[in-house]
């Protein structure tokens, strides 16, 4: 899997408010032209690009992430055209994105989507001479969006997201603490460089850091 990343290797996206929520939108071969208008209609409906990656992918790869297509007639056609070329993938942040996104989106089927909902994206951006090149992929659930986040970024820290007081609380238990306590070092050991000192003890003093002794097993791409 080839790629090109923006954001974070190691994002943590915060809130917890239980209607925010992460989906996996893909921009298939036949839309990539239109990959920025794309992403301003995805904008202007309110959603938060978290993560995106350009990622051409092998069959191989085609086979994993639509392993539940795998046994129907229309799989290899699939198969080599998401291998077909390079593909954008974004990892997207709104409340209720799932369901919001598949609305904008639209049906699979090209024909059906252009008929009954005009101004979805797949009626726009899909390929009107073949139905199944429906331009967009969306996951279908919250479980589904989740694993198909996990494929393609795979070093995101998916966690519920803070808001409003759990943000306040727990910038008071787990944050401030080890700042004051580092500001108090730097202002006893007067370092030349206060804030390449300051950044340097933070990140031996997080006390959120894995420890050495856990096993980390690599996710091959």
């Amino acid at each position: 899997m080839t790629m090109l990343a923006e954001g974070m290797d190691a994002e943590i996206l915060s809130e917890s408010n239980a209607s925010v929520q992460r989906t996996l939108a893909i921009i298939k071969p036949e839309a990539l032209p239109y990959a920025d208008e794309i992403e301003e209609k995805i904008k202007e409906d309110g959603y938060t690009i978290a993560q995106k990656r350009v990622v051409t992918l092998t069959g191989e790869q085609v086979t994993q992430f639509y392993s539940e297509q795998y046994d129907s007639p229309g799989f290899p056609k699939l198969m080599a055209h998401m291998s077909s070329g390079p593909i954008i993938v974004l990892c997207l942040s709104k409340n209720n994105a799932v369901d919001d996104w598949n609305t904008l989106i639209g049906p699979a089927n090209v024909s059906e989507a252009r008929h009954l909902f005009p101004a979805c994206l797949r009626a726009k951006y899909g390929d009107q001479s073949e139905d199944t090149f429906n331009g967009l992929h969306g996951s279908e659930n919250e479980e589904t969006a989740e694993k198909e986040i996990r494929f393609f970024f795979p070093e995101m820290i998916l966690e519920p997201l803070l808001t409003g007081e759990a943000v306040t609380d727990y910038l008071a238990e787990s944050v401030n603490p080890t700042l004051l306590e580092g500001l108090a070092q730097l202002c006893k050991v007067k370092p030349a460089d206060p804030v390449v000192w300051l950044a340097d003890w933070l990140l031996m003093n997080n006390p959120n850091k894995p420890r050495t002794d856990e096993i980390i097993t690599p996710i091959p791409t």
